[in-house]
């Protein structure tokens, strides 16, 4: 019992940091969405509902849509090209393992401010590619540098956890899928990726949450037909000086992104009991 107390102890400083720098800050985020402004621009608390029913005037569904499509598109991308090389990494890496991952978690030492302004290096229309290339193609203000942008900055979160999930799987299970399905597609279809689907759901989730809520690649790699969320949310708090409803706007994504996760957590919860039993 004591031991238990004294280890419970340890969650009182990470405890009393999310509740003062998380808890309090999102009640507050919470309380402003229901105010207003003044005639000078000030943010007012209040209890009115105006900012909500103006989340989803019609012509911001747009901006919603955008944004979900977007987050979609990059888990979709990012699982294309992350689980190959997570299952490069975890069946063929070997010694090198390590190595590898520190690879793949390597441009995160990098401020990602900075590597998206690497990318306007590459896709301007006088940067890297068209030079190379000798073309005179555009690549910014276009979904697909936005999407790309995304892609890069959240692909090691895709990546981990599907290596997670494989390193874990016994390569027995391989050797009997092999001998009950014969090729490497069935053995893969019917073993491999069933193993590693809490992996994939795992990185879905982490790749969707933040590119949803994303902000620096719409704005720095796309134009304004290509304003997300995020945009929508700091222009509320930096231009238009409207903070309740860029209030009103972040407590509907972060509801938003409760239900995502709450989905993974059940089907985590649902696979761990299937898995004990």
């Amino acid at each position: 019992m004591n031991e238990n107390r004294f280890a419970s102890a340890f969650l009182v400083p990470g405890g009393l940091w999310l509740v003062a720098l998380f808890v309090v800050p999102l009640g507050f985020v919470l309380a402003l969405s229901f105010g207003y402004t003044d005639d000078i621009g000030e943010a007012i608390y209040g209890t009115r509902l105006a900012n909500y029913s103006r989340v989803f005037d019609p012509d911001l569904i747009p901006v919603l849509v955008r944004s979900v499509g977007y987050a979609l598109a990059t888990v979709a991308f990012c699982l294309l090209i992350g689980y190959p090389v997570a299952y490069y990494i975890a069946v063929f890496g070997g010694r090198w393992k390590n190595m590898l991952l520190a690879l793949v978690v390597l441009p995160f030492f990098v401020n990602y401010l900075v590597r998206t302004y690497a990318w306007i290096a590459m896709l301007g229309d006088d940067g890297l590619i068209n030079g190379i290339f000798s073309s005179n193609l555009r690549f910014l203000n276009t979904p697909y540098a936005v999407i790309g942008g995304l892609v890069y900055g959240f692909l090691a979160f895709m990546i981990l956890p599907i290596y997670a999930s494989l390193d874990r799987m016994d390569p027995s299970l391989i050797e009997a899928g092999k001998d009950l399905y014969g090729g490497p597609t069935q053995t893969f279809l019917h073993v491999t990726l069933p193993h590693t689907i809490q992996g994939v759901l795992a990185g879905a989730v982490l790749v969707f949450l933040p590119a949803v809520g994303d902000f620096v690649s719409a704005s720095l790699l796309g134009g304004p037909e290509q304003v997300m969320i995020g945009n929508l949310i700091q222009q509320q708090f930096q231009a238009s000086d409207n903070w309740p409803f860029g209030a009103a706007l972040t407590v509907v994504m972060m509801v938003f992104l409760l239900i995502w996760m709450s989905l993974y957590l059940r089907s985590a919860a649902r696979e761990a009991k299937e898995a004990k039993t």
